[in-house]
């Protein structure tokens, strides 16, 4: 890249540095903005949208994202664009839930090795041995999983609205899976009994009550809110437990001077730029697929029209259909 063509880079991304200068120092900037100046140009040449999830760097959520949120919010929000391109910086999952509700939209991934070990924990195999082992039970399964596995499902849920799917079945007795601290955590809340698997987030498994308390001894007056993905003791530790949106509608409307969320590191960095007059305290558990996808490989991604996300017609269809029982659920 010439000096000139990098000088006009800078020029042009100028506007957006602004919005992360607090997590990105001046010298790092260069590095990104040639970049972030391409991949703005591509989405326009490829009538294109990019989805980014809460855990995607500053650089990627505040800069070149269209769409920002966590997995089945970012696919709903697709719906209503007029893109004929879907890129998702996230991982695979979030992906193929992109493509199932716009099964007529390209959808793309910029690594396909970007999976999640929550989903890698269970296969569809799994699920039909549950059935078997409980014979009419109803299958619950969380959005954090394949399409594979959510074709073999009766309902998909999420952690802001599990509570809410497991009492709309009205059974006495429910399996859900995979997440078995989101399960456990929603058991405390009903009477419903819950059939657990253990699938486990390695982000949010690694946080401990002990975390919490030094936390607090360290940042008198923080506010603590946990991802229910996290184990119920280090629930019972914070004092708000939600998903992403649960977690960022929270600090929204209450506002706690000093607030640290118990979730993957850039959560806390993309929430502070939209709230710098409040501290974030950040314990920091990294998501290393998550931070597979990057500005660079966004860019090939969009130059070369790569590693499209396809699913079997047959699996989309079902997995489809567990997902809209679920958003018919009021």
């Amino acid at each position: 890249m010439s000096s000139a063509a990098a000088t006009s880079a800078l020029a042009r991304t100028a506007p957006l540095y602004d919005r992360v200068s607090r997590f990105v120092p001046p010298f790092e900037w260069p590095a990104y903005a040639h970049d972030i100046d391409a991949i703005l140009r591509l989405k326009k040449e490829r009538n294109a949208v990019i989805l980014a999830h809460n855990y995607q760097t500053p650089q990627i959520f505040h800069c070149v994202a269209d769409f920002a949120g966590d997995s089945l919010a970012l696919a709903r929000m697709a719906q209503d664009s007029d893109a004929d391109v879907i890129v998702l910086a996230g991982v695979h999952f979030m992906a193929e839930t992109a493509k199932l509700l716009n099964p007529t939209r390209k959808v793309l991934i910029s690594d396909t090795s970007a999976g999640c070990s929550l989903a890698e924990s269970i296969t569809a195999e799994d699920v039909r041995a549950l059935r078997r082992k409980y014979p009419g039970v109803p299958v619950i399964t969380y959005v954090n999983t394949s399409a594979a596995v959510k074709a073999e499902s009766d309902i998909c849920c999420t952690s802001g609205n599990a509570l809410k799917i497991v009492e709309s079945l009205g059974v006495d007795r429910v399996i859900m899976i995979p997440d078995e601290f989101l399960a456990q955590n929603i058991a405390k809340q009903t009477k419903v009994e819950i059939i657990t698997w253990a699938g486990h987030c390695e982000v949010h498994e690694l946080f401990t009550p002990q975390d919490v308390r030094d936390m607090r001894e360290a940042n008198p007056g923080v506010f603590v809110l946990a991802h229910p993905e996290c184990p119920p003791d280090v629930v019972a530790e914070a004092d708000y437990a939600g998903s992403t949106a649960g977690m960022i509608d929270y600090v929204r409307e209450h506002r706690p001077p000093r607030v640290a969320l118990l979730t993957e590191c850039s959560m806390s960095d993309n929430v502070a730029v939209q709230y710098p007059d409040l501290e974030f305290v950040r314990p920091c558990n990294l998501c290393p697929h998550m931070k597979k996808i990057t500005l660079g490989n966004l860019r090939e991604c969009l130059e070369n029209m790569t590693h499209e996300v396809t699913i079997d017609p047959a699996v989309a269809e079902a997995a489809r259909r567990a997902v809209e029982r679920m958003l018919a659920v009021k």
